[in-house]
């Protein structure tokens, strides 16, 4: 409970512990950074294409232009905001978030691109709003770690090593199996390599953020070799996903790649969270129910977003699944509605093309 008044008018008012309010602050920071990134490197993009080769015909001129750079360094802030998110909040509760960067893009696209936002996609941006609420309101608390061990501990309990096996046994089957006939005409294939892969990474990655954030307060995580193990299996699970994420985004139309992600990727997560951190051991059923409608929410203006962005008033989208490599729909280079994965090296948003 907070030690001050105002601390604990805010406990009893939300129901959320202090460790949620920091893990809740930082996730919406990082979706404001995040969604705001998109459309100052965009604008970097088109004011280096003005000049210079353009990124979606293989050129990089952009790489000369400080508003790119300016959008990159944004992207980052709100990745390691994402990041340090999972050390104070569990994943039911930062995952779903990523969402909120969807809103944001889209309204500053409409304001600094002139991409019109159809009302369709107001719609869309009002219902990821409405379950994103749902579920911060009834989200449950952080559970109490005191050490990386703990955390070990958890990660070997005979059910989330199952769990592992058959993520990893499936993962194998796609990689091995199925990508070489179906990759470049199934677009489950990436993006279930990519979904798997990544409930792992953000089980890893909350655990080493749990390890750093006990660093920093003093008590040294960094003796454990269970840390570094966290570690390692964070930056393997990070390029696995960022190979076939690419792969996905090259073959097929990012405006469908992107919502089919987010759904398995955020389904995964938080199927993960509650078999290792064992997030519904402290709530009864009425909230778990409510966080999976907040859930069913988002995922519904998601996809109506989607659907709806390159919408006309008076025209229907038209959203092809696939799209010829290095093409994009604008002219400019892919870039996508941001959600979280690892696509640009965190395994904490859904996909977006890498420039």
């Amino acid at each position: 409970a907070a030690g001050s008044g105002g601390g604990s008018w805010v406990e009893s008012y939300t129901g959320m512990s202090t460790d949620n309010i920091k893990g809740l602050v930082l996730a919406l920071s990082s979706s404001v950074f995040i969604g705001t990134s998109f459309i100052v490197k965009k604008k970097g993009l088109r004011k280096a294409g003005a000049s210079g080769v353009r990124a979606g015909v293989g050129g990089y001129s952009y790489l000369y232009e400080p508003l790119w750079w300016a959008g990159m360094i944004t992207m980052i802030v709100g990745e390691v905001a994402n990041f340090a998110a999972y050390a104070f909040a569990p994943a039911i509760l930062v995952t779903p978030l990523g969402a909120l960067s969807i809103i944001i893009s889209a309204v500053l696209a409409d304001i600094m691109l002139k991409e019109k936002l159809h009302i369709f996609g107001i719609l869309g941006c009002v219902l990821c709003v409405v379950g994103s609420t749902t579920i911060v309101l009834h989200a449950p608390q952080e559970r109490e770690i005191e050490s990386v061990a703990e955390v070990w501990d958890l990660a070997t309990e005979p059910a989330f090593i199952f769990y592992a096996i058959i993520v990893l046994a499936a993962t194998f089957v796609l990689i091995f199996r199925y990508i070489p006939q179906y990759g470049q005409t199934h677009i489950m294939v990436y993006i279930g390599v990519c979904s798997l892969v990544g409930s792992l990474s953000v089980m890893s990655v909350k655990a080493l953020g749990i390890a750093l954030k006990l660093t920093f307060s003093g008590i040294n995580q960094l003796i454990y070799p269970q840390t570094w193990l966290f570690a390692i299996i964070v930056v393997a699970c990070i390029l696995t996903q960022m190979n076939y994420l690419n792969k996905a985004l090259d073959t097929f139309n990012t405006a469908v790649v992107s919502p089919i992600y987010y759904t398995m990727f955020t389904s995964l997560t938080i199927l993960a969270s509650v078999i290792m951190f064992k997030d519904w051991d402290r709530q009864n059923p009425t909230q778990i129910v409510t966080e999976m409608c907040g859930f069913v929410t988002i995922l519904s203006g998601t996809f109506l977003l989607h659907k709806t962005k390159d919408m006309v008033d008076g025209l229907p989208p038209t959203l092809p699944i696939r799209i010829p490599k290095h093409g994009d729909e604008n002219g400019y280079a892919s870039e996508g509605i941001p959600l979280r994965s690892a696509a640009e090296g965190l395994p904490l948003r859904s996909p977006r093309a890498a420039e």
